[in-house]
């Protein structure tokens, strides 16, 4: 992994080390506009006034006055060519930055400070040269990330902040060159790059306080959009406003502890939302999906419950978590230290009446669930996902549906059918800790 580090961007130590040390270079104005000015799609030419101006490749350009409010990414492009690539990306004012490089597979991963888009909804299908793909949105607070896809390896050559000028607004630019895998490993220090945005903390229970806690879960989030199923909305926003309706019926219900994973349009890893369902002390885990088939891969409709297992129910089951478990990788997260604590677990008793618990809440919700919204033909359903993976938590999945099917989109767009849903999701984990309670099993909820 290669770095750009701004001087004053608040990295702490580990941060300080993991980054490839980069000389500030100032260039002069008018070169340095001239080269990021928009014009023909054609690689940079290799006369580029900033290329001789270091030794050091990489070079950045931090802000020289204090910010007033978020900045703004107002527009986006990319020239050149398979040898040669450069981002430019027009801000509202300077901003500092870090850039660093990822495998497995190889990515480029710009975090900018306080920065929000407000590029074309369709930015990010833009792709030439050595960026096959690209994607933007929040990743911390007052943290954005920009994460460029390469088809092969990539060195950052440079990357730098011009201010505003003239008529020119301020850019951000990133010049990409071709390298080779053995160029690449070279260039990653260790320690690595820190894993995501810091860990979600679980709020201390007051004390006495013994209603169960139910940790819900809305996928997503951040720079990750999840799927849109060809359409105008992004899966991330639609499992965001179910969540918190549900949150809110059970909240007033009196009867439970609510915890959320997140609650507003942040990227949260998914190893941090087991943690957090973990040091909660979860009596239920919720996470909220909703699906999507690309264009001739058939069709489907209805919303499906999934729970935890080693072997995929069907085809459909095992394509889903394999799609699911790689939002880490879509939000430019390094998986390279994630531990494998979870896989040694998964066969110990916790885990086996966790199992128990799980499938039966998920028989309770889809049978709750089918008076208030359409099922898939095969709704209980279940795979590997990472997500699910709390050995002493019952955890489920839920898919609310298509985003493909203009059917399912047209109910999860609905605030009626939201209402409907969470009702009926509520009633369902009612009925699940009243169960529990003739079983007299911990974490059962008080009576009313």
């Amino acid at each position: 992994m290669v770095a750009v580090v701004l001087p004053g961007s608040g990295l702490d130590a580990a941060d300080a080390t993991s980054a490839v040390a980069a000389k500030v270079v100032v260039a002069p104005q008018k070169a340095a506009s001239e080269a990021a000015k928009p014009g023909p799609d054609t690689a940079p030419p290799s006369a580029d006034p900033l290329k001789s101006a270091d030794p050091v490749k990489i070079a950045a350009r931090a802000a020289v006055a204090p910010p007033s409010g978020p900045a703004t990414a107002m527009a986006a492009r990319l020239a050149g060519d398979g040898q040669r690539t450069r981002l430019v990306i027009d801000l509202s004012r300077t901003v500092e930055f870090r850039a660093f490089t990822l495998a497995n597979p190889y990515r480029v991963i710009i975090d900018l400070t306080d920065v929000t888009f407000a590029l074309k909804a369709d930015a990010g299908e833009m792709r030439r040269g050595l960026v096959s793909a690209y994607r933007f949105g929040v990743f911390a607070p007052g943290k954005a990330r920009i994460v460029l896809d390469a088809g092969e390896p990539v060195l950052i050559d440079k990357a730098f902040v011009i201010e505003a000028q003239d008529d020119q607004p301020a850019r951000l630019v990133v010049d990409l060159v071709k390298t080779d895998a053995a160029g690449f490993g070279r260039a990653l220090p260790t320690p690595v790059e820190p894993a995501g945005p810091p860990a979600v903390a679980a709020e201390p229970a007051t004390p006495g306080d013994k209603r169960p806690v139910i940790v819900l879960d809305p996928g997503h989030g951040g720079i990750d959009s999840g799927t849109t199923g060809a359409s105008a909305f992004a899966e991330k926003a639609i499992v965001l406003d179910v969540a918190l309706a549900l949150r809110e019926k059970l909240e007033r219900s009196g009867r439970f502890r609510v915890v959320m994973t997140r609650s507003t349009d942040t990227f949260v890893t998914l190893g941090d939302r087991v943690r957090l369902a973990r040091s909660s002390h979860a009596a239920l885990f919720v996470s909220i999906h909703a699906d999507a088939l690309a264009a001739g891969d058939g069709r489907a409709q209805g919303a499906s419950v999934y729970t935890l297992s080693d072997t995929a129910s069907d085809s459909d089951a095992a394509h889903l978590a394999e799609k699911e478990n790689k939002a880490d990788l879509i939000a430019g997260v390094d998986l390279t230290e994630e531990n494998s604590q979870v896989a040694d677990i998964l066969y110990d008793l916790a885990q086996r009446e966790t199992k128990t618990f799980s499938a039966l809440f998920a028989r309770t919700l889809v049978g709750s669930m089918k008076t208030a919204a359409r099922l898939h033909k095969s709704p209980i359903k279940s795979a590997g996902f990472r997500v699910l993976k709390a050995h002493d938590v019952p955890s489920v999945l839920v898919e609310l549906g298509y985003m493909s099917s203009p059917q399912d989109l047209k109910q999860m767009t609905s605030d009626a059918w939201r209402d409907k849903l969470t009702d009926a999701m509520l009633t369902a984990v009612n009925d699940f800790f009243t169960t529990r309670v003739a079983g007299a099993v911990p974490g059962a909820v008080p009576p009313k």
